[in-house]
């Protein structure tokens, strides 16, 4: 094998597929990355079993072939070579030698046979998204999903279709985010359960897409992600950005009916900005930690005041003007679910409705229910 190519291609390439490598692989070629010379083009791949990323840039190739190479001995030396240009070929059968005008490395390399077959998916079921619709539903709602492995349902977003929407939704059992998206183009039934971690590589691939343009197309003051081709089958899901595909198992199990949870009707609402409303969670959050994140927020007549319990640092509350209210009353929130969700809002006022201090709040942007967040009560301090 033997070809040439820009530093800055291979950069990105590595940067992008070495995100699917993990740490905690006990299969030592799997901290590998597979290189491929073909036709006109280097096709990278790397695989933790349950996640796959693959790739491909421009490159003059003089002799097909393929290698594997540790991804943090050819990512590192990526980072730092100092010529644009470079020439990467096999010697010896496992070593690849990488050269430059003023350097050159080898680096120990296994046969490429020694690693895993990644096969696309078998397409059961195809469709393709805008990017930035799918980028704004995975912003508000993948931040909610559990980090822990405990029950693996929780640990991914639940898609579904219904009636020509699309429906994101993730919980962690304390909080609950759904979005829904308009999206015509999808024919069959979809019901499946995304890992978060490819979601969130996914994010990362589309900007590493964007950031392959020319640099003219950069400077442009709203760069639209490309379109993303989602494939599926009971098993599995495929995405593709551009030249960049994922490929990454379901979650098997089934989803809890979080339907059933989600108040229907509401004794208390109240419209509040957003900008502060957030910026009093963030003081507030320093005592609220001290007990279990608890913040109180009392819904009056004159506006929606929010407190901390009396902890050994102190205590801290705050009136905040609000509109469109109804009713009055009370509830305990975690004041770091509070940040979470307000980070993850794109509007200037939020809408919050609940309907006791027993029940969950619902949030939403204000006179926009795409995007709902849901947040379990806690038990009533004392302030």
């Amino acid at each position: 094998m033997k070809f040439s190519c820009t530093a800055a291609d291979l950069l990105r390439g590595l940067q992008l597929v070495s995100r699917a490598i993990s740490g905690q692989q006990t299969l030592p070629i799997l901290h590998n990355i597979l290189l491929e010379a073909e036709g006109k083009r280097c096709v990278l791949s790397a695989t933790d079993l349950e996640l796959s990323i693959v790739t491909q840039f421009p490159a003059v190739i003089e002799n097909e072939g393929s290698i594997t190479i540790p991804a943090k001995a050819l990512l590192h030396f990526a980072q730092y070579t100092t010529d644009s240009e470079l020439i990467l070929e096999t010697v010896e059968g496992t070593q690849l030698k990488c050269t430059s005008k003023h350097s050159k490395t080898t680096i120990a390399g296994e046969a490429a046979t020694e690693f895993p077959a990644i096969a696309p998916v078998e397409k059961k079921n195809s469709f393709s998204l805008d990017g930035s619709l799918l980028l704004t539903a995975l912003h508000a709602v993948t931040f909610a999903c559990a980090r822990s492995t405990l029950r693996p349902v929780l640990s991914g977003v639940y898609v579904r279709s219904e009636q020509g929407k699309l429906i994101f939704a993730a919980t962690d059992s304390y909080r609950l985010s759904e979005y829904t998206a308009q999206a015509d183009s999808i024919g069959a039934d979809i019901a499946c359960i995304i890992p978060v971690k490819v979601l969130e590589e996914l994010r990362a691939a589309v900007g590493a897409q964007k950031g392959g343009k020319k640099e003219q197309e950069e400077k442009e003051e709203k760069e639209q992600p490309p379109p993303i081709e989602i494939i599926l089958n009971p098993q599995q899901v495929e995405f593709r950005i551009g030249q960049t595909r994922l490929i990454s198992r379901l979650i098997e199990g089934k989803f809890p009916d979080y339907r059933q949870i989600i108040p229907q009707q509401f004794s208390v609402t109240a419209t509040l900005p957003v900008h502060e409303f957030s910026t009093v969670v963030k003081r507030m959050h320093y005592f609220a930690k001290e007990m279990n994140n608890s913040l109180s927020l009392h819904v009056q007549k004159k506006g929606v005041r929010i407190a901390t319990p009396q902890t050994q640092l102190g205590k801290d509350e705050a009136e905040l003007s609000a509109e469109a209210m109804s009713g009055e009353g009370k509830i305990a929130l975690s004041s770091s679910y509070l940040l979470d969700f307000l980070n993850h809002i794109d509007a200037n006022r939020v809408s919050m409705r609940m309907t006791d201090s027993m029940h969950p709040a619902v949030f939403s942007a204000h006179d926009d229910q795409r995007f709902i967040h849901l947040i379990m009560p806690l038990r009533m301090q004392e302030e």
